[in-house]
């Protein structure tokens, strides 16, 4: 069987997407190559890799086995150019990493910056995940690094303080809440959302616990970024719970008011997980070590 280091990037993509169109995006493929390499994967090996249906792919046995063999193949090729690196005085590789919203959109930018124009050798494949789905795959290692929310089992994983993420309700100056210290999420319910897209790993968080009281969130708009909930909500449309954090980036140019959540749950330490920090390859340990500094 002659696979390249493409066809297995592709594949795995896929797998993870669970479409071959957001799988072919991830790989960086047009969809009529990416979708002819599957074809030519299948025919080589002489047996079905992925069943299709309507609502995507999923992987058939073999093509689960031959998933977990190429994360190994790739993750060793890692490992491999991270250590040729150090040899050279540089570093090296790619660094996979599985963040939850409040992470990827208020805490990383600015810490992931400067970090990869100083590693100008180093790609960096990051993605968004629910805190436990996050768990599950640095454990199943298909990912290096995670971060997550202490509210999860990490199970054996190590774990390393990060930030703080703070929850808080955004309110338009007068709307409602406005003027109190604190107010509970329950109480939040009775009212129309500015709520992030469909499959935001935050949002399905939020929505989770209004599920657990028996009610529902009322979406009046749903938006990309908590740039646009504020934008919305300073307008009157609604109110909305986003980052503490991303209220003080936007203090300057939006008027909202935030008021602190009084739910345990709601203030989160946010952690880096990892298999074993040792056996990661020399970017990410560079990486972690950059993160926790």
């Amino acid at each position: 069987m002659r696979f390249d280091l493409t066809d297995l990037r592709l594949f795995l993509c896929v797998v993870e997407a669970g479409s071959i169109t957001h799988g072919a995006e991830q790989a960086n493929l047009a969809l009529p190559s990416a979708s002819a390499r599957l074809r030519g994967m299948e025919e080589v090996a002489g047996v079905t890799l992925l069943d299709r249906g309507r609502r995507g792919v999923t992987p058939t046995p073999a093509g689960s086995a031959l998933a977990h063999h190429a994360r190994l193949v790739l993750q060793q090729i890692d490992r491999m150019r991270g250590e040729l690196g150090e040899f050279a005085g540089a570093l090296r590789g790619r660094i996979r990493i599985l963040a939850n919203t409040a992470a990827m959109a208020e805490f990383l930018p600015e810490a992931l910056g400067p970090w990869l124009a100083a590693h100008p050798q180093v790609d960096i494949d990051l993605r968004e995940r629910q805190s436990s789905d996050i768990v599950a795959a640095i454990a199943g290692g298909h990912a290096d690094i995670g971060i997550v929310s202490d509210a999860v089992d990490h199970g054996g994983l190590v774990t390393l303080p990060f930030a703080v993420d703070r929850m808080v309700v955004v309110t338009a100056p007068g709307g409602p809440f406005a003027g109190r210290g604190q107010v509970g999420f329950a109480e939040t319910l009775d009212h129309g959302f500015v709520g992030l897209a469909t499959g935001s790993a935050l949002q399905d968080y939020l929505s989770g616990h209004a599920a657990a009281s028996g009610r529902q969130l009322a979406f009046r708009i749903r938006m990309r970024g908590f740039d646009g909930i504020c934008r919305m909500v300073a307008a009157g449309v609604g109110i909305g719970i986003v980052p503490e954090a991303a209220v003080r980036r936007l203090a300057p140019t939006v008027r909202v008011e935030a008021i602190r959540l009084s739910d345990r749950w709601a203030t989160r330490q946010l952690l880096l997980c990892l298999r074993d920090r040792d056996g990661l390859p020399a970017p990410a340990r560079a990486l972690v070590q950059a993160l926790t500094a």
